[in-house]
């Protein structure tokens, strides 16, 4: 921490307001990711959580676009920027940048009388082959996501969690059964599927997560071949084959057919034993679409910012431990953390 940025504090805290609604940037009179409609809302991505209906217009990264138009539905009104493309609005000077968490999400820079606040929304620092990279950014300010933001939540490389689901699914394909992979539909599915070893057995996949594919396919992302569950046929179609629904699945008259199936549900949460027993899976695989402790204070440290803000998850914690490294760190909501 320089002088510079020290001397920014007072300035810094009143570019981006908590407010009961959410992030509210003065300057440019728009909230990020409201909780309820606004006239202007800056989207960081387009899960439910973040993107909510109901706002007079939306403003989020080209790629996210097309998902934003399957959340919000034909008549939002929605505008999208070129990821570092810079828009003024009011008296502030905002850009998106990739954040590596989905298809099309992004960290929110806010330039102000020169001084930089980074919304981060959520992010990852692991590479994904389905979205763009998380792209470092400095500011004097960072206000970043903490969902799994204790020091136990170290997640093990993509790659040996990839292998394990594929060897989950050889060896109950050798046995002549169904694995179900419970995954969200949006952004978690489509990592998993660019990642599945096609060659084992047919690729079956629930209607909300094939929705999703259709676009990821439209902006030119690679997944292997699926077919709708609709659309598997008779029992013996899914011997062998892997299922990718969402977790709202496993308990609904959908998994009727799939008596006996094996399945298992891939989240960082999956990394504590009661989470997996209180999902009632046979299996759980930690892979996650946020960042995990070494990936948040990898890229607070690479930020250069003094100050920073906590939102979405373990805040408070997080926040107590920054500042015995020397931040100026603050929680900024308690609103629990979320189930990516």
């Amino acid at each position: 921490m320089d002088a510079a940025q020290k001397g920014t504090w007072p300035q810094a805290a009143k570019m981006i307001q908590p407010t009961p609604n959410g992030l509210y940037c003065p300057a440019g009179d728009f909230y990020i990711d409201p909780r309820w409609p606004v006239d202007r809302a800056v989207i960081t991505h387009a899960h439910a959580d973040h993107a909510r209906p109901g706002s007079r217009g939306y403003l989020c990264a080209a790629p996210c676009r097309r998902l934003l138009r399957e959340r919000l539905g034909p008549e939002a009104r929605i505008e999208s920027l070129a990821y570092g493309e810079v828009r003024t609005i009011g008296t502030a000077r905002l850009s998106l940048h990739p954040a590596g968490h989905i298809l099309g999400s992004a960290r929110v820079r806010i330039v102000v009388d020169g001084v930089t606040t980074v919304v981060s929304g959520d992010y990852k620092t692991d590479l994904d082959p389905t979205c763009a990279p998380l792209e470092t950014l400095h500011c004097h300010e960072l206000i970043s996501e903490s969902t799994f933001g204790l020091p136990l939540f170290r997640w093990p490389p993509p790659a040996q969690v990839m292998a394990e689901i594929n060897g989950w699914w050889a060896e109950n394909a050798a046995r002549g059964r169904t694995s179900v992979l419970l995954a969200y539909a949006l952004g978690k599915a489509q990592r998993i599927l660019a990642g599945l070893d096609a060659a084992i057995g047919p690729i079956l996949v629930h209607g909300a997560v094939e929705k999703i594919n259709q676009i990821y396919r439209t902006e030119g992302v690679r997944l292997p071949e699926t077919i709708p569950f609709s659309a598997a046929g008779d029992k013996s179609r899914r011997r062998g084959a892997i299922i990718i629904a969402p977790p709202s699945a496993l308990h609904s008259a959908w998994m009727r057919p799939l008596a006996g199936a094996v399945t298992a549900f891939v989240s960082g949460w999956m990394l504590l034993r009661h989470h997996r027993l209180r999902r009632g899976v046979d299996r759980g695989f930690v892979l996650s679409d946020h960042a995990d402790w070494n990936g948040l204070m990898a890229t607070i440290a690479a930020s250069g910012a003094a100050r920073i803000g906590l939102v979405h998850g373990y805040e408070t914690e997080m926040a107590r431990w920054l500042t015995e490294q020397g931040y100026r760190a603050r929680a900024l909501t308690a609103s629990g953390a979320d189930g990516r």
